[in-house]
């Protein structure tokens, strides 16, 4: 098992994936980072996106851009974050940077 895995989450649809993938990889004893941008961002507004914000060894951010295009005010921070998780791009850029593995979903 990677050390670690960054995920970028593109679509609205994936929230179970996201959920379980992270859980399987935290139980592994990875360090996992996700980061939600385009329509995904609308998963900030799920239950479980509190729940993956407070699982151990797991970073979660924004693209903040996305979040406002998507027709949020960025100044409404999802429950979960604060106000340096709501990023921009080069999060993603950290992902396939500083991470073992990288996954799409």
């Amino acid at each position: 098992m990677a050390k670690s895995i960054g995920i970028f989450v593109t679509s609205p649809q994936n929230m179970r994936h996201v959920m379980g993938v992270t859980k399987a990889a935290v139980a592994k004893g990875a360090k996992v980072k996700v980061f939600f941008t385009w329509t995904a961002t609308h998963l900030t507004k799920c239950p479980n996106f509190i729940e993956l914000c407070e699982l151990d060894n797991v970073d979660v951010s924004i693209c903040a851009d996305s979040y406002k295009k998507v027709g949020y005010d960025v100044t409404d921070i999802p429950k979960g974050l604060d106000e340096k998780k709501m990023a921009t791009q080069a999060q993603h850029g950290a992902i396939i940077e500083d991470y073992d593995c990288y996954m799409t979903l």
